[in-house]
């Protein structure tokens, strides 16, 4: 199990991916050592996993420091 870490992008968007994966043998199965450049294929490959669903979102940092501001007109 790996824990959950929520998406904070520190800038620009970026793209969120999920993958449920069926474990096919008995296995121990590691987290990867880094995300970027990260092959869902080849992970499967190397585990014996087969990719059961995918989803994705894409997010970005609210600007500033206090979030969203409401301009409100006199």
């Amino acid at each position: 199990m790996v824990i959950y870490e929520r998406p904070e992008p520190r800038y620009g968007i970026h793209r969120m991916v999920f993958v449920l994966f069926r474990q096919l043998g008995q296995r121990t199965v590691e987290p990867p050592d880094m995300r970027q450049n990260f092959s869902c294929r080849n992970f499967a490959r190397q585990y014996h996993l087969d990719i059961a669903a995918a989803t994705y979102f894409n997010c970005q940092r609210e600007s500033g420091s206090g979030g969203r501001r409401l301009r409100l007109d006199d």
